[in-house]
Formats: structure tokens, C-alpha cells, sequence
């Protein structure tokens, strides 16, 4: 049994040195004198250089944040509606709904990224297609959200207790009433954690945004992919630390607030 363990121990091990040991190498060269790959000492310059020197870096990352906080708050809105009425309400449609939604999950980015710019690109009678920039780029992020945010949300409802429904009811309450005051607030953890996903997948999304993004709307992995095309520069490195943290900040408090809120 000890054995096992041992075993078990060393793969886990291995593994999170696997996943996290590139992390940390990028945290530690933020901190670096020097561009190489060698450690020539410590020094705050490229943090210095990041806030006083990069505009561009912090004009997608503003792009990148409106993008993602709005799509995701959009897509967020139409998945929690629509799993309601997909749970809830008897429709010869909704299986060929969710069969729909489990499309994008399974298609690859490119294609995905192809079908808009075709689609945004298209002249059909008084259609003239869309102009390339932050609407399409806001237009590609909800539409490839929406699935993933509605399974997460769906889930939540499976363990959906519909007896406080009914004594809502019971008590008197319309649907509308029912509906704000004690199904969306039951649901809030499943919302959440559906809003921090699409947030994420906004955030991180580089292959579809390239397709739709036009002149001066680069959202930041499209901004740092320009960039590396000339070398790393530890000025990405010192944003990713930044970044790193942010997350981590970020996912602590919506699991205290989850708690708090199921509690």
C-alpha cells in the first residue's frame, strides 16, 4: 500500500512540474536583468518599462477587458434563459437546440474563425457586411460562449430543487416574481462560474479573434503574438506575472462568494 502511494505521489509529482514549472520559469525571468534565458540577476526594469514604455500592451489589454466583460455578461444572460426554457418548458425544438449548441464545442477554431469573416464579409441585397473591428470581434466571442455558458449553467439546474418553485407559487408569487426572486438567485453560483468561463475563453481567445479583428483593435493575444514574431520580450513576461495573479485573485474571491452564496 505504501508502495502505491509512493507511486502515485511521484506522478503527481511529475505532473504539476509538468503544468506549473513553465509558469514559473516566465514569473522568474520577469524579474531578470537581462533579455536571455540566463539568470544575470534581479531587477524590476521590464515591470517599469511595462507601464511606462508599452501602450500598445495595455491598448489591447483595455480592448481584450471590454471585449470580454461584455460578451461574456451577454452570452451569460442568453445561456441562463435559455437553459431555463430548455429545462423547464416542453418545446419540439429544444432537443435540436442543445443538439445546435453542442456544435461549436466540437468544431475547431479555425473553422469557427473562417464561417464569421465569410459571414461578416458577405454582400446579400441591402447586407454589405460588417466593417472588421471591436463589433465583430464582440459579435465572434458570444457567439462561441454561449454554448459553453449554457452546459455550465444547465448542470446547475440539474440540481435545482423546483419544490421551492412551487411554494413560491403556492404563496402566491407570477412568474416574473418567481423568476427574480427565486430561481435567478438559486441559480447565481452556476451564473457565476458560466461568466468567469466565458470570461476566460474571451480573454484567452487568439485563432477566431485573428480571423475577425481589423485595424487598431487588436485584443491582447493577438497584440503579443505580433510581438513575438520578433523575440520575446520580458515586457510579456512581467504582463503575464500580472496576469497570473489577477487570475488567481480572481478565482479565490468567486469561490469565497460561491460559498457564501450557497451557504
Amino acid at each position: 500500500m505504501n508502495e502505491k502511494r509512493r507511486i502515485s505521489l511521484f506522478f503527481f509529482v511529475l505532473v504539476m512540474i509538468f503544468f506549473y514549472l513553465p509558469i514559473v520559469m516566465l514569473v522568474v525571468l520577469s524579474f531578470n536583468s537581462s533579455k536571455s534565458f540566463s539568470w544575470t540577476g534581479f531587477s524590476l526594469k521590464w515591470y517599469i518599462e511595462l507601464f511606462q514604455k508599452s501602450p500598445d500592451l495595455w491598448q489591447a489589454f483595455g480592448r481584450s477587458l471590454i471585449i470580454g466583460i461584455t460578451s461574456s455578461l451577454f452570452s451569460v444572460a442568453v445561456a441562463t434563459f435559455g437553459a431555463i426554457g430548455i429545462k423547464w418548458y416542453n418545446s419540439r425544438i429544444k432537443n435540436y437546440v442543445k443538439f445546435l449548441n453542442y456544435i461549436p464545442l466540437i468544431l475547431p477554431d479555425l473553422i469557427i474563425g473562417v464561417s464569421l469573416l465569410i459571414f461578416f464579409n458577405m454582400q446579400i441585397g441591402i447586407y454589405k457586411g460588417v466593417e472588421l473591428g471591436m463589433t465583430t470581434i464582440f459579435i465572434a466571442h458570444t457567439t462561441f460562449n454561449i454554448p459553453f455558458s449554457l452546459f455550465i449553467i444547465m448542470a446547475r439546474l440539474d440540481e435545482f430543487d423546483y419544490s421551492i418553485v412551487e411554494a413560491a407559487r403556492d404563496l402566491g408569487a407570477s412568474e416574473v416574481q418567481t423568476l427574480f426572486k427565486v430561481i435567478l438567485p438559486t441559480m447565481m453560483p452556476g451564473i457565476i462560474s458560466a461568466f468567469l468561463m466565458a470570461m476566460t475563453l474571451s480573454l484567452d481567445d487568439f485563432v477566431i479573434t485573428s480571423f475577425v479583428t481589423g485595424t487598431n483593435s487588436n485584443t491582447l493575444p493577438v497584440q503579443i503574438y505580433s510581438m513575438i514574431k520578433f523575440g520575446v520580450s520580458p515586457v510579456i513576461n512581467a504582463l503575464s506575472t500580472i496576469l497570473i495573479i489577477g487570475t488567481i485573485v480572481l478565482s479565490l474571491s468567486s469561490r469565497k462568494l460561491q460559498k457564501y452564496m450557497l451557504s
